[in-house]
């Protein structure tokens, strides 16, 4: 296990932060804005682009990072599926994101879009990330200026230098159900947990996992919890514990960052991330799934 060094990049920023920094010329802000409609009962989401949103109002200097079509595998079989390194690194380069910048990310205040953009440049070696608390929301509400339309940068180059321990998939997460040194964390809500709610091709949880809410890693609406309440939801799963491989996983490889990120606050940098998570796991009979508490 690894702690990073966050004097110099803060993982969280505020808007009086931003407000302060914005023209400094390495710092570039990113707007990761998606919306997620879910269903009233059973059944899958719906997933929309957030780049209209973006233009009818954003932060001013903000380019607008498209988590769902230009950051994601597009012909891969699930949703936000991570691109290749030197996909990524063409298209991040081509947002005007070097590796000497230092990454703003933002969404409109669910935090775990900004979060999964922060997990893809960490996956891909680049660490100087924040995320700004509050997200666009914080920003409007404190009477900050704001910008239309569409904004670049100059393109620039993004040299990604890949982590592969920072993503799990299938084998890996298969493996940790038979291994005590790793952790699997099922970040969705109890209901799906136990398999009473069915989003995916079938329900319940990868056996061992744990479930770690993500609703409790939120001090209130757009607000991360507090580092003690971070420990308090995580207390007793194993997840602060060094020797321990952990894993966070949810639906589609969204929430499961906003955990990771959690676990990063309280120096836990070496989680990894389910990309492909329930969508990809359900969809296989063979695979297994637990019911119940």
């Amino acid at each position: 296990m690894t702690t990073k060094d966050t004097t110099a990049t803060p993982l969280v920023v505020d808007v009086d932060w931003l407000a302060a920094h914005e023209d400094d010329p390495g710092v570039v802000v990113v707007d990761t804005t998606t919306f997620l409609t879910l269903p009233e009962g059973d059944g899958y989401y719906d997933v929309e682009s957030g780049r209209e949103a973006y233009r009818k109002g954003h932060i001013p200097g903000a380019v607008f990072a498209d988590l769902l079509h230009d950051l994601a595998d597009e012909n891969a079989p699930y949703q936000f599926t991570a691109l290749d390194s030197d996909t990524f690194a063409q298209r991040i380069g081509a947002l005007g994101i070097g590796n000497d910048a230092h990454v703003v990310v933002y969404d409109q205040g669910q935090l775990m879009w900004a979060t999964r953009l922060w997990w893809n440049l960490r996956f891909e070696g680049f660490d100087d990330i924040s995320v700004l608390e509050g997200g666009f929301p914080a920003w409007r509400d404190a009477g900050l200026p704001v910008a239309t339309g569409d904004e670049t940068r100059e393109p620039t180059t993004f040299t990604a230098r890949r982590r592969p321990e920072l993503r799990a998939d299938v084998d890996r997460v298969l493996a940790a159900t038979e291994d005590e040194r790793s952790l699997l964390v099922y970040v969705l809500d109890p209901e799906s947990f136990r398999g009473e709610k069915v989003t995916y091709a079938r329900p319940g949880h990868i056996p061992t996992s744990k479930n770690v809410p993500v609703m409790s890693l939120y001090g209130g609406p757009g607000q991360v919890a507090t580092t003690e309440q971070v420990e308090q939801a995580f207390g007793g799963t194993g997840a602060l514990d060094g020797d321990k491989q952990v894993i966070t996983y949810c639906g589609g490889g969204i929430a499961a960052t906003y955990s990771a990120f959690n676990l990063a606050r309280l120096g836990r940098d070496d989680v990894a991330v389910y990309d492909g998570s329930m969508t990809e796991w359900a969809a296989d009979p063979e695979l297994p799934l637990e019911t119940g508490g």
